[in-house]
């Protein structure tokens, strides 16, 4: 299919995809506590990443302490990268990058699926994974590879109970892994400000009701989608990043550097002064606690308040 009718398909989905009817309503899953901490504060590590990603990855794991209190043998995971689109690192997930965080988690004992569902005129999920060539390495390493949009019947309704979202349509895969983690890349956003961890979780909610989301407050909305659930380990690919434009595409940085942290709101604030180091034209503020998605975060206890994570390097 041509660019221009991959387009037209995107660009159907958007409009025509409805939200799903008739879907088990639950409770959100219990929220997992974070064991990465030093004097009760969250840690976030942050490493200087070379040309050798995986040692990259693995010392910002040994900064916080150990995977060992996350995951362990036989353990379900759940790990979610960033294909909104197929657009280039850092519009996307870097290959290079996923794939260290697979074998990580495999030398772990886990079993690992990656799930994933693509924007509007990017879908459908398994069009984006064709391109950037995600079939071929679910296959190589033997795990199983989820687009959310491609399972009708694979939808829960979790309650939520915020102040601007009652209840959100999740992938009953996430919601039943055992384990969940997030890979984001570290971007402004066009519309949402920043694209970092708790943008992520966008990926996860029913095509059908995106568009809704995206209507009124979507920075609020975006920070209430945690409430369905909060995931166990962050790993954030900052070696690139989008200094002004995103998601897709933008003005392109290299910060050379890896976050990991337990904690949603901690690692998105350190990742948002990584970008504000940086002269652009973009649409953050001076002072990350000030943005919309964080405080909402904040105000539903959904991370670390501002002077209590740390950073180790």
């Amino acid at each position: 299919m041509t660019d221009f009718g991959d387009k037209l398909v995107g660009v159907y989905h958007f409009l025509t995809d409805g939200a799903p009817r008739d879907i088990p309503l639950v409770d959100p899953r219990p929220r997992p506590a974070n064991p990465w901490l030093r004097n009760g504060q969250a840690l976030v590590a942050k490493v200087k990443a070379g040309g050798d990603i995986r040692a990259a990855i693995d010392k910002a794991i040994a900064l916080l302490g150990s995977l060992e209190p996350v995951i362990g043998k036989g353990d379900r995971v759940l790990l979610k990268p960033n294909f909104n689109s197929q657009d280039p690192y850092p519009g996307s997930t870097d290959l290079v990058f996923l794939r260290a965080v697979v074998e990580l988690l495999l030398e772990a004992g886990a079993k690992v699926t990656i799930g994933e569902s693509s924007g509007g005129i990017w879908r459908p999920t398994r069009k984006v994974f064709r391109k950037v060539g995600m079939f071929e390495l679910a296959r190589d390493l033997g795990v199983e590879l989820i687009a959310f949009d491609d399972k009708p019947d694979d939808w829960v309704r979790v309650k939520v109970n915020g102040d601007y979202l009652s209840s959100v349509s999740m992938p009953r895969s996430a919601y039943e892994a055992d384990k969940i983690v997030y890979l984001p890349c570290m971007k402004t956003h066009n519309i949402a400000r920043f694209s970092g961890a708790l943008k992520l979780a966008v990926g996860f909610i029913h095509p059908g009701e995106r568009r809704a989301l995206h209507a009124r407050h979507l920075e609020q909305k975006i920070a209430e989608i945690s409430l369905c659930w909060q995931p166990n380990l962050i790993i954030m690919d900052g070696r690139k990043a989008f200094v002004s434009g995103g998601p897709a595409k933008g003005q392109l940085a290299k910060p050379e550097v890896v976050l990991a942290s337990g904690d949603l709101v901690a690692i998105d604030v350190e990742a948002i002064k990584v970008l504000l180091a940086y002269a652009a034209n973009n649409k953050l503020v001076t002072d990350p606690w000030q943005l919309p998605q964080v405080m909402t975060a904040l105000r539903h206890g959904l991370g670390a308040g501002e002077n209590r994570y740390i950073v180790v390097e």
